[in-house]
């Protein structure tokens, strides 16, 4: 992993976001982080240690930290805290590494998959004793069945690339952050059958977005251009994506104590998905591809 690298990027764009940031908060908030205990590390320091956690094949976050931060890299970071203190102060970086990924995320070139995939955070038969995400997760089905957690809406291009995301409640319909995730896109959107909604298409139409779905079986058949076909049955793309995320960058699991945290840990394997050097791809990039989209 290039730490170099992901600690650059991170602090260039905390030297810049953070002073803003502070800025616009309400005055008791300053008030309030003017009493909270001095760090001994910045924000680009916990931000990159965070994402290299993800990118280092560790199963927990306290094993690489001890295991691996505190032993072989204390030259680089130098005023490193205990494990303990660490954690607590995880949950100072949750917009600016929230605001890091937005920065980090594509533009798109015209072609987009989207999808969800639920982010468990106890298993069902723990649902009844649930404590940390009592009144913010919520409960529904998916098609591996029930799970009670969040769920995050992704949509990447035919290059594997990030364009946009989204978090929400388990039990939030796929369809409702699709208008806000593609504001910035323009293009042909690709999903599954839960995409499906006449007035979220005209919705995205205006914006210059067409949303393409799969029909079910007791739709009406209609006539999709072939190209469109095709790359309906490519969206398997943006659920390897999923399942790297989760087996890969460890954006799911069922240890979390605080919602900052468990939201940190989400967007953090973005960004580790996001320096990933070799990503799922379509391959269909060429001089005929404006062709085929037009």
């Amino acid at each position: 992993m290039n730490v170099t690298q992901i600690f650059c990027d991170a602090d260039d764009f905390c030297q810049e976001f953070i002073p803003v940031w502070e800025k616009i908060q309400l005055e008791s908030d300053k008030e309030t982080k003017l009493r909270v205990r001095a760090r001994s590390v910045c924000e680009s320091e916990i931000i990159t240690l965070i994402v290299c956690f993800h990118i280092s094949g560790y199963r927990t976050f306290k094993w690489f930290y001890l295991r691996h931060a505190q032993q072989f890299w204390r030259a680089e970071f130098p005023g490193l805290p205990s494990y303990n203190r660490f954690v607590e102060i995880m949950a100072d970086v949750l917009v600016p590494i929230a605001a890091f990924m937005q920065n980090r995320c594509g533009k798109g070139k015209g072609i987009a998959f989207i999808d969800s995939t639920s982010l468990c955070v106890c298993k069902n038969i723990r649902i009844p004793r649930h404590k940390t995400f009592k009144d913010v997760a919520g409960r529904s089905k998916s098609s591996t069945g029930w799970f009670y957690g969040f769920k995050l809406h992704l949509m990447v291009d035919d290059c594997g690339e990030i364009l946009s995301f989204s978090i929400t409640r388990g039990n939030i319909d796929d369809r409702v952050p699709v208008p806000k995730m593609t504001k910035e896109f323009i293009g042909k959107l690709f999903g599954d059958k839960g995409y499906i909604s006449k007035k979220l298409t005209e919705l995205l139409a205006i914006d210059d977005v067409e949303l393409i779905t799969k029909l079910k079986k007791n739709m009406k058949p209609k006539v999709i251009a072939l190209f469109d076909k095709i790359l309906l049955r490519k969206r398997s793309i943006i659920e390897t994506i999923n399942d790297q995320l989760k087996n890969i960058s460890q954006i799911e699991h069922s240890r979390h104590r605080s919602l900052s945290n468990c939201m940190i840990n989400v967007v953090a394997g973005l960004l580790a998905y996001s320096y990933q050097e070799k990503r799922p791809s379509l391959n269909i990039r060429g001089n005929d591809l404006p062709l085929l989209l037009s």
